[in-house]
């Protein structure tokens, strides 16, 4: 028998915002995050463009002497974990610490470090290599700072899938406490890779948009997409099994009430072409949460805005939805933080989340006229103001990675 589970907590660090509520204000606002790239000089670069957190300072937000031995990623993590943490109005020292853990992924970790580092090797040789470069870099080590710092003992495990390491990560934490591995859980993604390699690396791929007006370079599903732009930030939640949740008196956000991860076995960065894979997700998530394809309200597509995600997910939406494709109303937060990687999952489950509080879906922004092969509503133009009960929410990663979440308004 599968325990319910529901959201509890919930935080945030995005190039909109450095919390969730200046996240949710900027979306509310239509704010777009991106711009020229700060961190590096570009002169060499065809992508000018990326979505940068701004104004974050670690030492604000947790330990200066922990924050010294974390990179961008983990301080990201922690920031979110520390703000979910406190949201959720947990007291660790009330908790048997053994039944709450910690699952939050990041896809590639540092790559900051190993600019670093590799440099000090070439010019200074091996033994000026930090001796913390690994712990620094490997991607394990933001659910491993979490966990420090809050004193969570349970399961403490990070899930790496590219892009849909969030959602992964949120769905393995859901099956940890519904199948009574824990009564709470920390869950989400974190990412921070725009400096040279990053950006050369996606550049070189041809993934990247090239355009110069932040306004137009992330445009899901518009006919003149040209590719992502590139994000960071983290998203992390409290999970937590529903009658432990109402115990302790703590509010309820949203119910988690399905999950469904597939694979492609087609392409390492391309989806499946007809949407199968993709669309076996929605359908397991539904199949799970035993609702009907006319009961979604709203889909968080991943909606990168490169060419064949766009029109594949699009696919994907009409064979998992069938005729209530139509119906449901598609939007990608993308459209105002870029693509976050490893965090995106978790920062669109926490749009998700906030759209089911305030019935509120935001518009694709900067997305004018639709490929004429995607044809569903996509929120162009305005936000959509509804009752918003069931909501899916999508996460492709490079390998063929397909995840899917659903959540519901709690009923009681």
């Amino acid at each position: 028998m599968k325990r319910r589970v529901v959201v509890t907590g919930l935080g945030a660090v995005t190039p909109i915002g450095n919390t969730v509520d200046e996240f949710w204000e900027g979306i509310k606002a239509g704010q777009v995050g991106i711009g020229e790239i700060t961190r590096f000089d570009t002169t060499d670069y065809k992508v000018k463009l990326a979505a940068e957190v701004k104004g974050f300072v670690a030492k604000e937000r947790m330990d200066f002497k922990a924050a010294k031995r974390m990179e961008l990623f983990s301080q990201y993590a922690v920031a979110a974990a520390k703000e979910a943490y406190e949201d959720a109005g947990l007291e660790i020292e009330k908790e048997d610490p053994f039944r709450a853990g910690v699952i939050v992924g990041s896809g590639i970790g540092s790559l900051q470090t190993v600019e670093k580092e590799y440099e000090k090797l070439l010019s200074r040789g091996p033994g000026r290599v930090n001796p913390l470069m690994v712990p620094l870099m490997i991607s394990n080590m933001a659910a491993g700072n979490i966990s420090i710092q809050l004193g969570f003992r349970g399961k403490c495990t990070n899930v790496v899938t590219a892009c849909a390491s969030g959602t992964n990560c949120i769905g393995d934490a859901l099956r940890a406490i519904q199948y009574d591995d824990a009564d709470i859980m920390i869950a989400g993604g974190t990412e921070s890779c725009i400096c040279p390699t990053g950006v050369a690396g996606f550049t070189s791929l041809t993934a990247l948009s090239t355009a110069q007006d932040p306004m137009r370079a992330s445009i899901p599903f518009d006919k003149d997409r040209g590719g992502f732009v590139l994000g960071e930030g983290a998203g992390v939640v409290v999970l937590e099994e529903l009658e432990h949740a109402k115990a302790r008196g703590a509010r309820i956000y949203a119910e988690v009430a399905g999950y469904g991860a597939t694979g492609d076995a087609y392409h390492i960065t391309s989806p499946a072409e007809d949407g199968s894979g993709a669309a076996k997700a929605m359908e397991l998530a539904m199949q799970e949460g035993n609702v009907t394809p006319d009961q979604i309200d709203y889909i968080n597509a991943h909606g990168t805005g490169t060419h064949h995600n766009d029109l594949f997910e699009t696919r994907a939406i009409k064979v998992a939805l069938k005729d209530a494709a139509k119906n449901v109303v598609v939007n990608s937060t993308k459209s105002m933080i870029g693509h976050l990687l490893g965090a995106a999952g978790g920062v669109e489950f926490i749009t998700c989340v906030k759209s089911i509080q305030d019935g509120y879906i935001h518009r694709t922004m900067g997305t004018e006229v639709a490929d004429e092969e995607c044809d569903l509503n996509y929120a162009i133009g305005a936000p959509v103001e509804k009752d918003v009960r069931c909501v899916l929410t999508n996460s492709l990663g490079f390998g063929g990675h397909n995840a899917t979440l659903l959540l519901k308004k709690y009923e009681g």
